[in-house]
């Protein structure tokens, strides 16, 4: 039988690298390799288009692709998880801001829809009481989920999100970080604050899971079962690299950051309703673990 070729995109992860070398292969099929840098900017042609058979996602632009019935399916494979309190920045010249400081500010953020944001923005709401809507956002590119609507202050085109915030333009920023010794981190100490958000929730917010196209899923389930068991395969190879688990595999191990990002996503009009957990895999992919 022919061995299927898979075109795929994934991030240069320490717990891939054998999978994305050869290292580790598959007896069925071959996963071809195409690197796109910044991995996010693979999300948009996935999710328009299906332009790969397998590829990294974020978890948010996953769950409005759902919500607008795109063709594909979720692996509960995590690439990339992080506590994102770090993840904000403000400018000290202009005066001290502190989370709860918000309200009535111009906050920048890449893009309305990103999970880093969805994160940041459910810990501000949920955490400290900050009324979301009350906030001038200014984006600067459009979501990957073209059906979206963003009703969000666009940036000019030539405006880059830091130098809009050292100029007095923006009062704080979401989904960056800076050694620029001039920025501050909008808690002020994100570690800390990591770690008693973890301590309260018990979640690892996941940022980026695997997804495959709906017609893989359908003609070889066995396949999308595959790429599943490689992946897994190679991170049991790369052995913990931090507790808690930062990357967790399998649908139990990821459910609590599922519900939870999927409520923040809900409550900011990222996405209609409330999904299940369950109700984001297919028959395949939900009984893996």
């Amino acid at each position: 039988m022919d061995r299927l070729k898979l075109r795929a995109v994934l991030g240069s992860h320490p717990h891939v690298q054998a999978v994305k070398s050869g290292e580790l292969r598959s007896d069925r099929f071959d996963l071809d390799f195409i690197e796109y840098t910044p991995t996010n900017t693979a999300f948009k042609p996935m999710v328009r288009e299906q332009a790969f058979d397998v590829c990294e996602m974020a978890i948010v632009t996953y769950l409005m692709a759902k919500a607008h019935g795109k063709p594909v399916v979720l692996l509960p494979a995590t690439m990339l998880g992080r506590f994102q309190h770090a993840y904000a920045l403000y400018n000290p010249e202009r005066g001290t801001l502190g989370p709860s400081d918000l309200e009535g500010k111009r906050v920048g953020i890449r893009s309305f829809t990103t999970t880093t944001g969805a994160w940041i923005r459910g810990i501000l709401a949920n955490d400290y009481g900050v009324k979301l809507d009350n906030i001038r956002w200014v984006t600067f590119e459009d979501p990957h989920v073209a059906e979206y609507v963003d009703t969000t202050e666009r940036a000019p085109k030539d405006k880059k999100i830091l130098q809009m915030l050292l100029d007095g333009e923006l009062d704080a920023v979401l989904g960056e970080t800076s050694n620029d010794a001039r920025l501050k981190p909008l808690f002020p100490n994100p570690a800390a604050e990591a770690a008693k958000w973890y301590a309260r929730r018990g979640v690892v917010p996941v940022n980026h899971l695997v997804v495959v196209t709906e017609q893989l899923a359908i003609a070889h389930p066995d396949v999308v079962a595959g790429v599943y068991d490689l992946l897994k395969r190679n991170k049991e190879r790369a052995g913990p690299a931090a507790t808690p688990d930062l990357v967790p595999f399998g649908v139990e191990a990821n459910r609590k950051p599922l519900e939870l990002i999927i409520d923040y996503a809900f409550q900011q009009a990222l996405i209609p309703r409330r999904f299940t957990v369950d109700e984001l895999f297919d028959e395949t992919t939900k009984r893996l673990s």
